[in-house]
């Protein structure tokens, strides 16, 4: 249900929905510069805690899949609050971790939290927000969200090099509280709960059957997943690359990190602007190309071994510039056919995003070439992808749409 919002509770409830989308973005930021030294406490190697990193990405994806049908059947504000409690008790479970085998299986389940509060928050964009204002809500929900590439990875780097990486999950922890707190005072329940949804299996299954065979929400939701996909190419791959390959400290790399956020958060602004003379399906496909070609410079420097600091930072720039584009663009054109069931199309939609993300990143995680062809490959290949996706999947909606209308008319 669309509802009326004062201008005085819009800034807030940004802020809140802002929040719980950077919950799992947080707790992948802000450990990344730790990975040394979660290495030489659990006596490992660093590609190794990749894995806990991936473990992660596993469990966020899974975990869409669940909570779709819960927001759905029981309202929005119920299923998050269980999962805000999950994570906080995992996060408090990978604090006191001693084996990297419970640090991966702990994250798993802080990622199945975790997720809860984002697959809750974009449906709450859908409910509270008209259509055809979610590609700008989402795009200043990015700004919230930036605060954890921007600042996540510094304080990080900062506080395991003070107190040990354990710190770092006792702050996210408190995080978690403190969103909780949050929801419970004063987030509203945007969408009544719907008693007729079953969770059953089959009607569960058909219900996201329907989501998958709309070729809008199909064509968008994989472009969007395979382009978003190189954000978490790029965050399992760069401590290695940055911090072993090009030997920077973990506190420049939490400032490196930071740096090169501020374009996919920048961009995300920009979007805004030009959605006042663009449509999102225009902007889309020259993002998507222009992410191509800056993957495919990055590996054509990488294998030529021209690649300097310089222009690996120069490059990543560039391409995190352009999922800054593409991100807000196909999360709204994915959403916009639906109402009764957003739940489940957030979560599917999700689902993609992460479970391919996660792919990427245990690819990543697990080559043990010491350079950053194996990312820059990667990198190359989600834009690639993405756009091939894009331009086949815009004929079905031509025919979808096509279809629609010869029916229209017969009737």
């Amino acid at each position: 249900m669309t509802t009326t919002i004062s201008p005085s509770r819009f800034f807030f409830l940004i802020l809140i929905l802002g929040s719980l989308t950077a919950l799992g973005p947080f707790s992948i930021d802000m450990y990344l510069p730790g990975f040394p030294a979660i290495a030489k406490d659990l006596h490992t190697d660093v590609p190794t805690i990749g894995f806990s990193l991936t473990s992660f990405f596993i469990g966020i994806s899974a975990g869409q899949l669940l909570y779709g049908p819960l927001l759905d059947k029981y309202g929005r504000k119920k299923p998050l609050y269980a999962g805000l409690i999950l994570y906080i008790a995992t996060s408090i479970g990978c604090m006191y971790s001693h084996t990297i085998e419970s640090l991966v299986a702990l994250r798993f389940f802080q990622a199945i939290g975790s997720c809860a509060a984002t697959v809750a928050a974009v449906a709450m964009v859908r409910d509270l927000f008209p259509v055809k204002d979610n590609a700008r809500v989402f795009a200043l929900l990015m700004l919230v969200v930036g605060a954890s590439p921007m600042v996540a990875p510094a304080v990080g780097g900062y506080v395991t090099h003070a107190f040990g990486w354990n710190t770092v999950f006792l702050i996210l922890t408190v995080l978690g509280v403190g969103i909780l707190l949050a929801c419970l005072l004063w987030l509203p329940e945007s969408y009544r709960p719907d008693s007729t949804i079953s969770l059953k299996p089959k009607p569960i299954i058909n219900n996201f059957l329907a989501v998958l065979t709309n070729a809008q929400f199909t064509t968008y939701a994989l472009a969007g997943a395979l382009s978003f996909a190189g954000i978490f190419t790029y965050v399992s791959g760069s401590p290695k690359v940055f911090m072993e390959v090009y030997g920077v400290s973990g506190e420049v790399y939490g400032w490196i990190f930071a740096g090169l956020s501020v374009g996919f958060i920048g961009c995300s602004q920009v979007n805004s602007f030009l959605l006042r003379r663009f449509q999102s399906r225009q902007i889309i496909p020259v993002a998507l190309a222009f992410q191509s070609a800056f993957g495919i410079l990055l590996f054509l420097a990488a294998i030529t071994h021209v690649l300097t600091l310089t222009l690996l930072l120069i490059l990543l720039f560039g391409y995190l510039c352009c999922l800054g584009f593409v991100n807000p663009n196909t999360a709204a054109l994915c959403l916009a056919p639906f109402s009764k069931n957003a739940g489940s199309a957030s979560a599917v939609m999700g689902a993609l995003q992460l479970g391919i993300g996660a792919i990427t990143s245990a690819a990543v995680s697990a080559v043990k070439i010491p350079n950053a062809s194996p990312m820059a490959f990667t990198l190359a290949l989600c834009g690639l992808t993405a756009l091939g996706v894009l331009l086949t999947g815009r004929r079905f909606i031509k025919q979808e749409t096509d279809m629609q209308g010869a029916q229209a008319v017969l009737h």
